[in-house]
């Protein structure tokens, strides 16, 4: 995949964009990953279909660190950058999709996206303040992983590891090498940022949103408590339940993309067509 670099919030960010022509769909990636596990999306048919764009997150894959990690590296600061990154390549009325800390951020950039025709989130349980961590996510040691600066070799194996299926079959090395590459600061500063005023109330934006909202989960996921998100109050919920997604775990987007691609493609469709 080819980058292009833009400024985007004081800094430049690492762009990526598929051949199509469709509807607008903008790929927000998790904590310590990039742009390269939507591979799938961003080539092939879905990509052909749609102008699918991703972008590496300050800090994340071919981004630069960010220049002031303490106004960055939080759920506000990443919004922000990826609002104005919509609005450079025109394409704020599109569908935006965040996985994991990826749909955080979609979730906080809500208000920031006034014309965007929907929202997909996965791995991503909507938090309130102070956040239900013990019900929202499932006891998995690799969640420590994902706010330490510092990682040894096995805690990082273990943080991709919990990202698939158990017993998944697929290589663990791109994930691995996309976390080495990670600002170590992006996931101190977030732990940090994890307070009073912080971030948005998610429940409260969930409750309140008024455009479509569709909530994707691995069935073998291992970090996230899916009877958690299902008991939220979710009035725009897309065909009103959580779209389970067999054989995947945290990753369905590279874990089984052509069910994954398939409900995004219909996703898109219902809420633009």
């Amino acid at each position: 995949m080819e980058a292009r670099m833009i400024e985007a919030g004081g800094q430049r960010v690492a762009v990526y964009e598929s051949g199509g022509t469709g509807t607008a769909v903008m790929l927000i990636h998790g904590n310590s990953a990039s742009s390269e596990t939507f591979k799938a999306q961003l080539t092939g048919d879905f990509g052909q279909k749609y102008r699918v764009v991703a972008m590496d997150l300050p800090g994340h894959g071919r981004s630069e660190p960010a220049a002031d990690p303490a106004k960055t590296y939080h759920m506000p600061g990443y919004a922000a950058v990826v609002a104005e990154v919509a609005r450079q390549l025109g394409v704020t009325d599109g569908v935006f999709v965040g996985w994991s800390l990826g749909g955080h951020i979609v979730l906080e950039a809500h208000n920031l996206l006034p014309d965007a025709a929907g929202f997909v989130i996965y791995g991503a349980p909507p938090l309130a303040f102070p956040p239900d961590m013990a019900n929202a996510f499932l006891p998995n040691p690799a969640m420590g992983a994902a706010f330490a600066e510092t990682l040894t070799d096995e805690q990082m194996a273990g943080f991709a590891a919990a990202c698939l299926a158990p017993d998944s079959p697929l290589d663990l090395a791109p994930f691995i090498a996309d976390i080495v590459r990670t600002d170590g600061r992006a996931r101190a500063t977030l732990a940090a940022s994890i307070a009073p005023d912080g971030y948005q109330d998610e429940v409260a934006i969930v409750q309140g949103l008024t455009r479509p909202l569709a909530i994707l989960h691995g069935a073998q996921e291992q970090l996230v408590n899916p009877a958690y998100i299902s008991a939220l109050e979710m009035p725009t919920l897309w065909r009103g339940a959580v779209q389970m997604i067999a054989g995947a775990g945290h990753t369905p987007q590279v874990e089984a993309p052509e069910a994954f691609n398939s409900l995004l493609s219909a996703f898109v469709e219902e809420v633009t067509g």
